[in-house]
Formats: structure tokens, C-alpha cells, sequence
């Protein structure tokens, strides 16, 4: 796999976050290659960890997980073992869906999803703030989603 991706990489890699399941024969067809290339490029895209998996969409709302919330979280201490120790935690959340480390006021950010304020409350206090080195948690609750886009903007990055 070369450093630089080409035109050719850069439209399969748009047209499989826009269409994961679409056919190696649609896909060369759209990258404007035939399907042997096309595939071969999939296959190099996929070992060289350009494309990490295949996912599907998902409807929360049509499973009950109607509430989407942020959470904000401040450590006591941010040594590298608590740091992990937090994150091995957090692996096991069930709710939480997104997790990031961040510079500033928080430690983490982390995007939740849950059935309803209940169920969403009950992981909090039994999960989040029962956590050792939590030192703050403030939640935002999402009113509605606005903008939903998978991936990159392909067109613009610089890969």
C-alpha cells in the first residue's frame, strides 16, 4: 500500500462509508476500475488498516434507546495507571457507545445511549460514579440528533 491513497482509493474508500454492503462489481463500476483491481484494492485498503471493519446501521429509536446523552468526567488523578484503570472501566459500560480522552476541564468525554432516564440514571450511580478516582460527573442531555454522518470527509483529507 502506497503512503499517498490515489483518486481511485479515495472513491472506493467514499463509496464503502456511504454503501458498506455494495457489490465489488458496483463499487469498481463507481471507482471507474473493473472488479478484479477494485477487489484488490479493497483487500490492500483492508491490511493496511484503512478500513477497519464493516458495521450496520443501526435504528436506536426502533430498539427504545431514545435518550442519547454526554457525559462529561473529571479524575482525581490523571497518573497513566489511573488513566487506564478508568478506561478498562468504561470498556464494560455497556451504555457508553464513545469514549474520548480530552484536554481542558474534563478528563472524558463519553456519548451514552440508554432506553430512558431510568435506565440511564441506574448506570450512572451503579457504574460511572461508583468508579474509583471519579472526582466529577456532568451530564448534557441530546434534544435531537441534527447531523448523523458516518466517517471522514473523504474529499478533504489529507490521507
Amino acid at each position: 500500500m502506497p503512503d499517498r491513497l490515489d483518486t481511485t482509493d479515495r472513491k472506493i474508500l467514499r463509496e464503502l462509508m456511504a454503501e458498506g454492503r455494495v457489490t465489488n462489481v458496483t463499487l469498481a463500476q463507481r471507482a471507474g476500475i473493473t472488479a478484479p483491481p477494485c477487489l484488490r484494492r479493497v483487500r490492500a485498503l483492508e491490511e493496511a488498516g484503512f478500513i477497519r471493519g464493516y458495521h450496520a446501521e443501526i435504528d436506536e429509536g426502533m430498539l427504545g434507546y431514545h435518550l442519547v446523552v454526554f457525559v462529561m468526567v473529571t479524575l482525581h488523578n490523571q497518573s497513566e495507571a489511573d488513566l487506564r484503570a478508568f478506561e478498562d472501566a468504561l470498556l464494560r459500560w455497556p451504555l457508553v457507545r464513545e469514549a474520548y480522552m480530552m484536554s481542558g476541564e474534563v478528563d472524558y468525554m463519553l456519548k451514552c445511549v440508554a432506553t430512558g432516564m431510568p435506565a440511564f440514571e441506574t448506570s450512572l450511580l451503579r457504574e460511572l460514579a461508583a468508579t474509583p478516582n471519579v472526582a466529577s460527573v456532568k451530564t448534557a442531555v441530546s434534544i435531537k440528533k441534527t447531523k448523523d454522518e458516518p466517517g471522514i470527509p473523504i474529499d478533504m483529507a489529507d490521507v
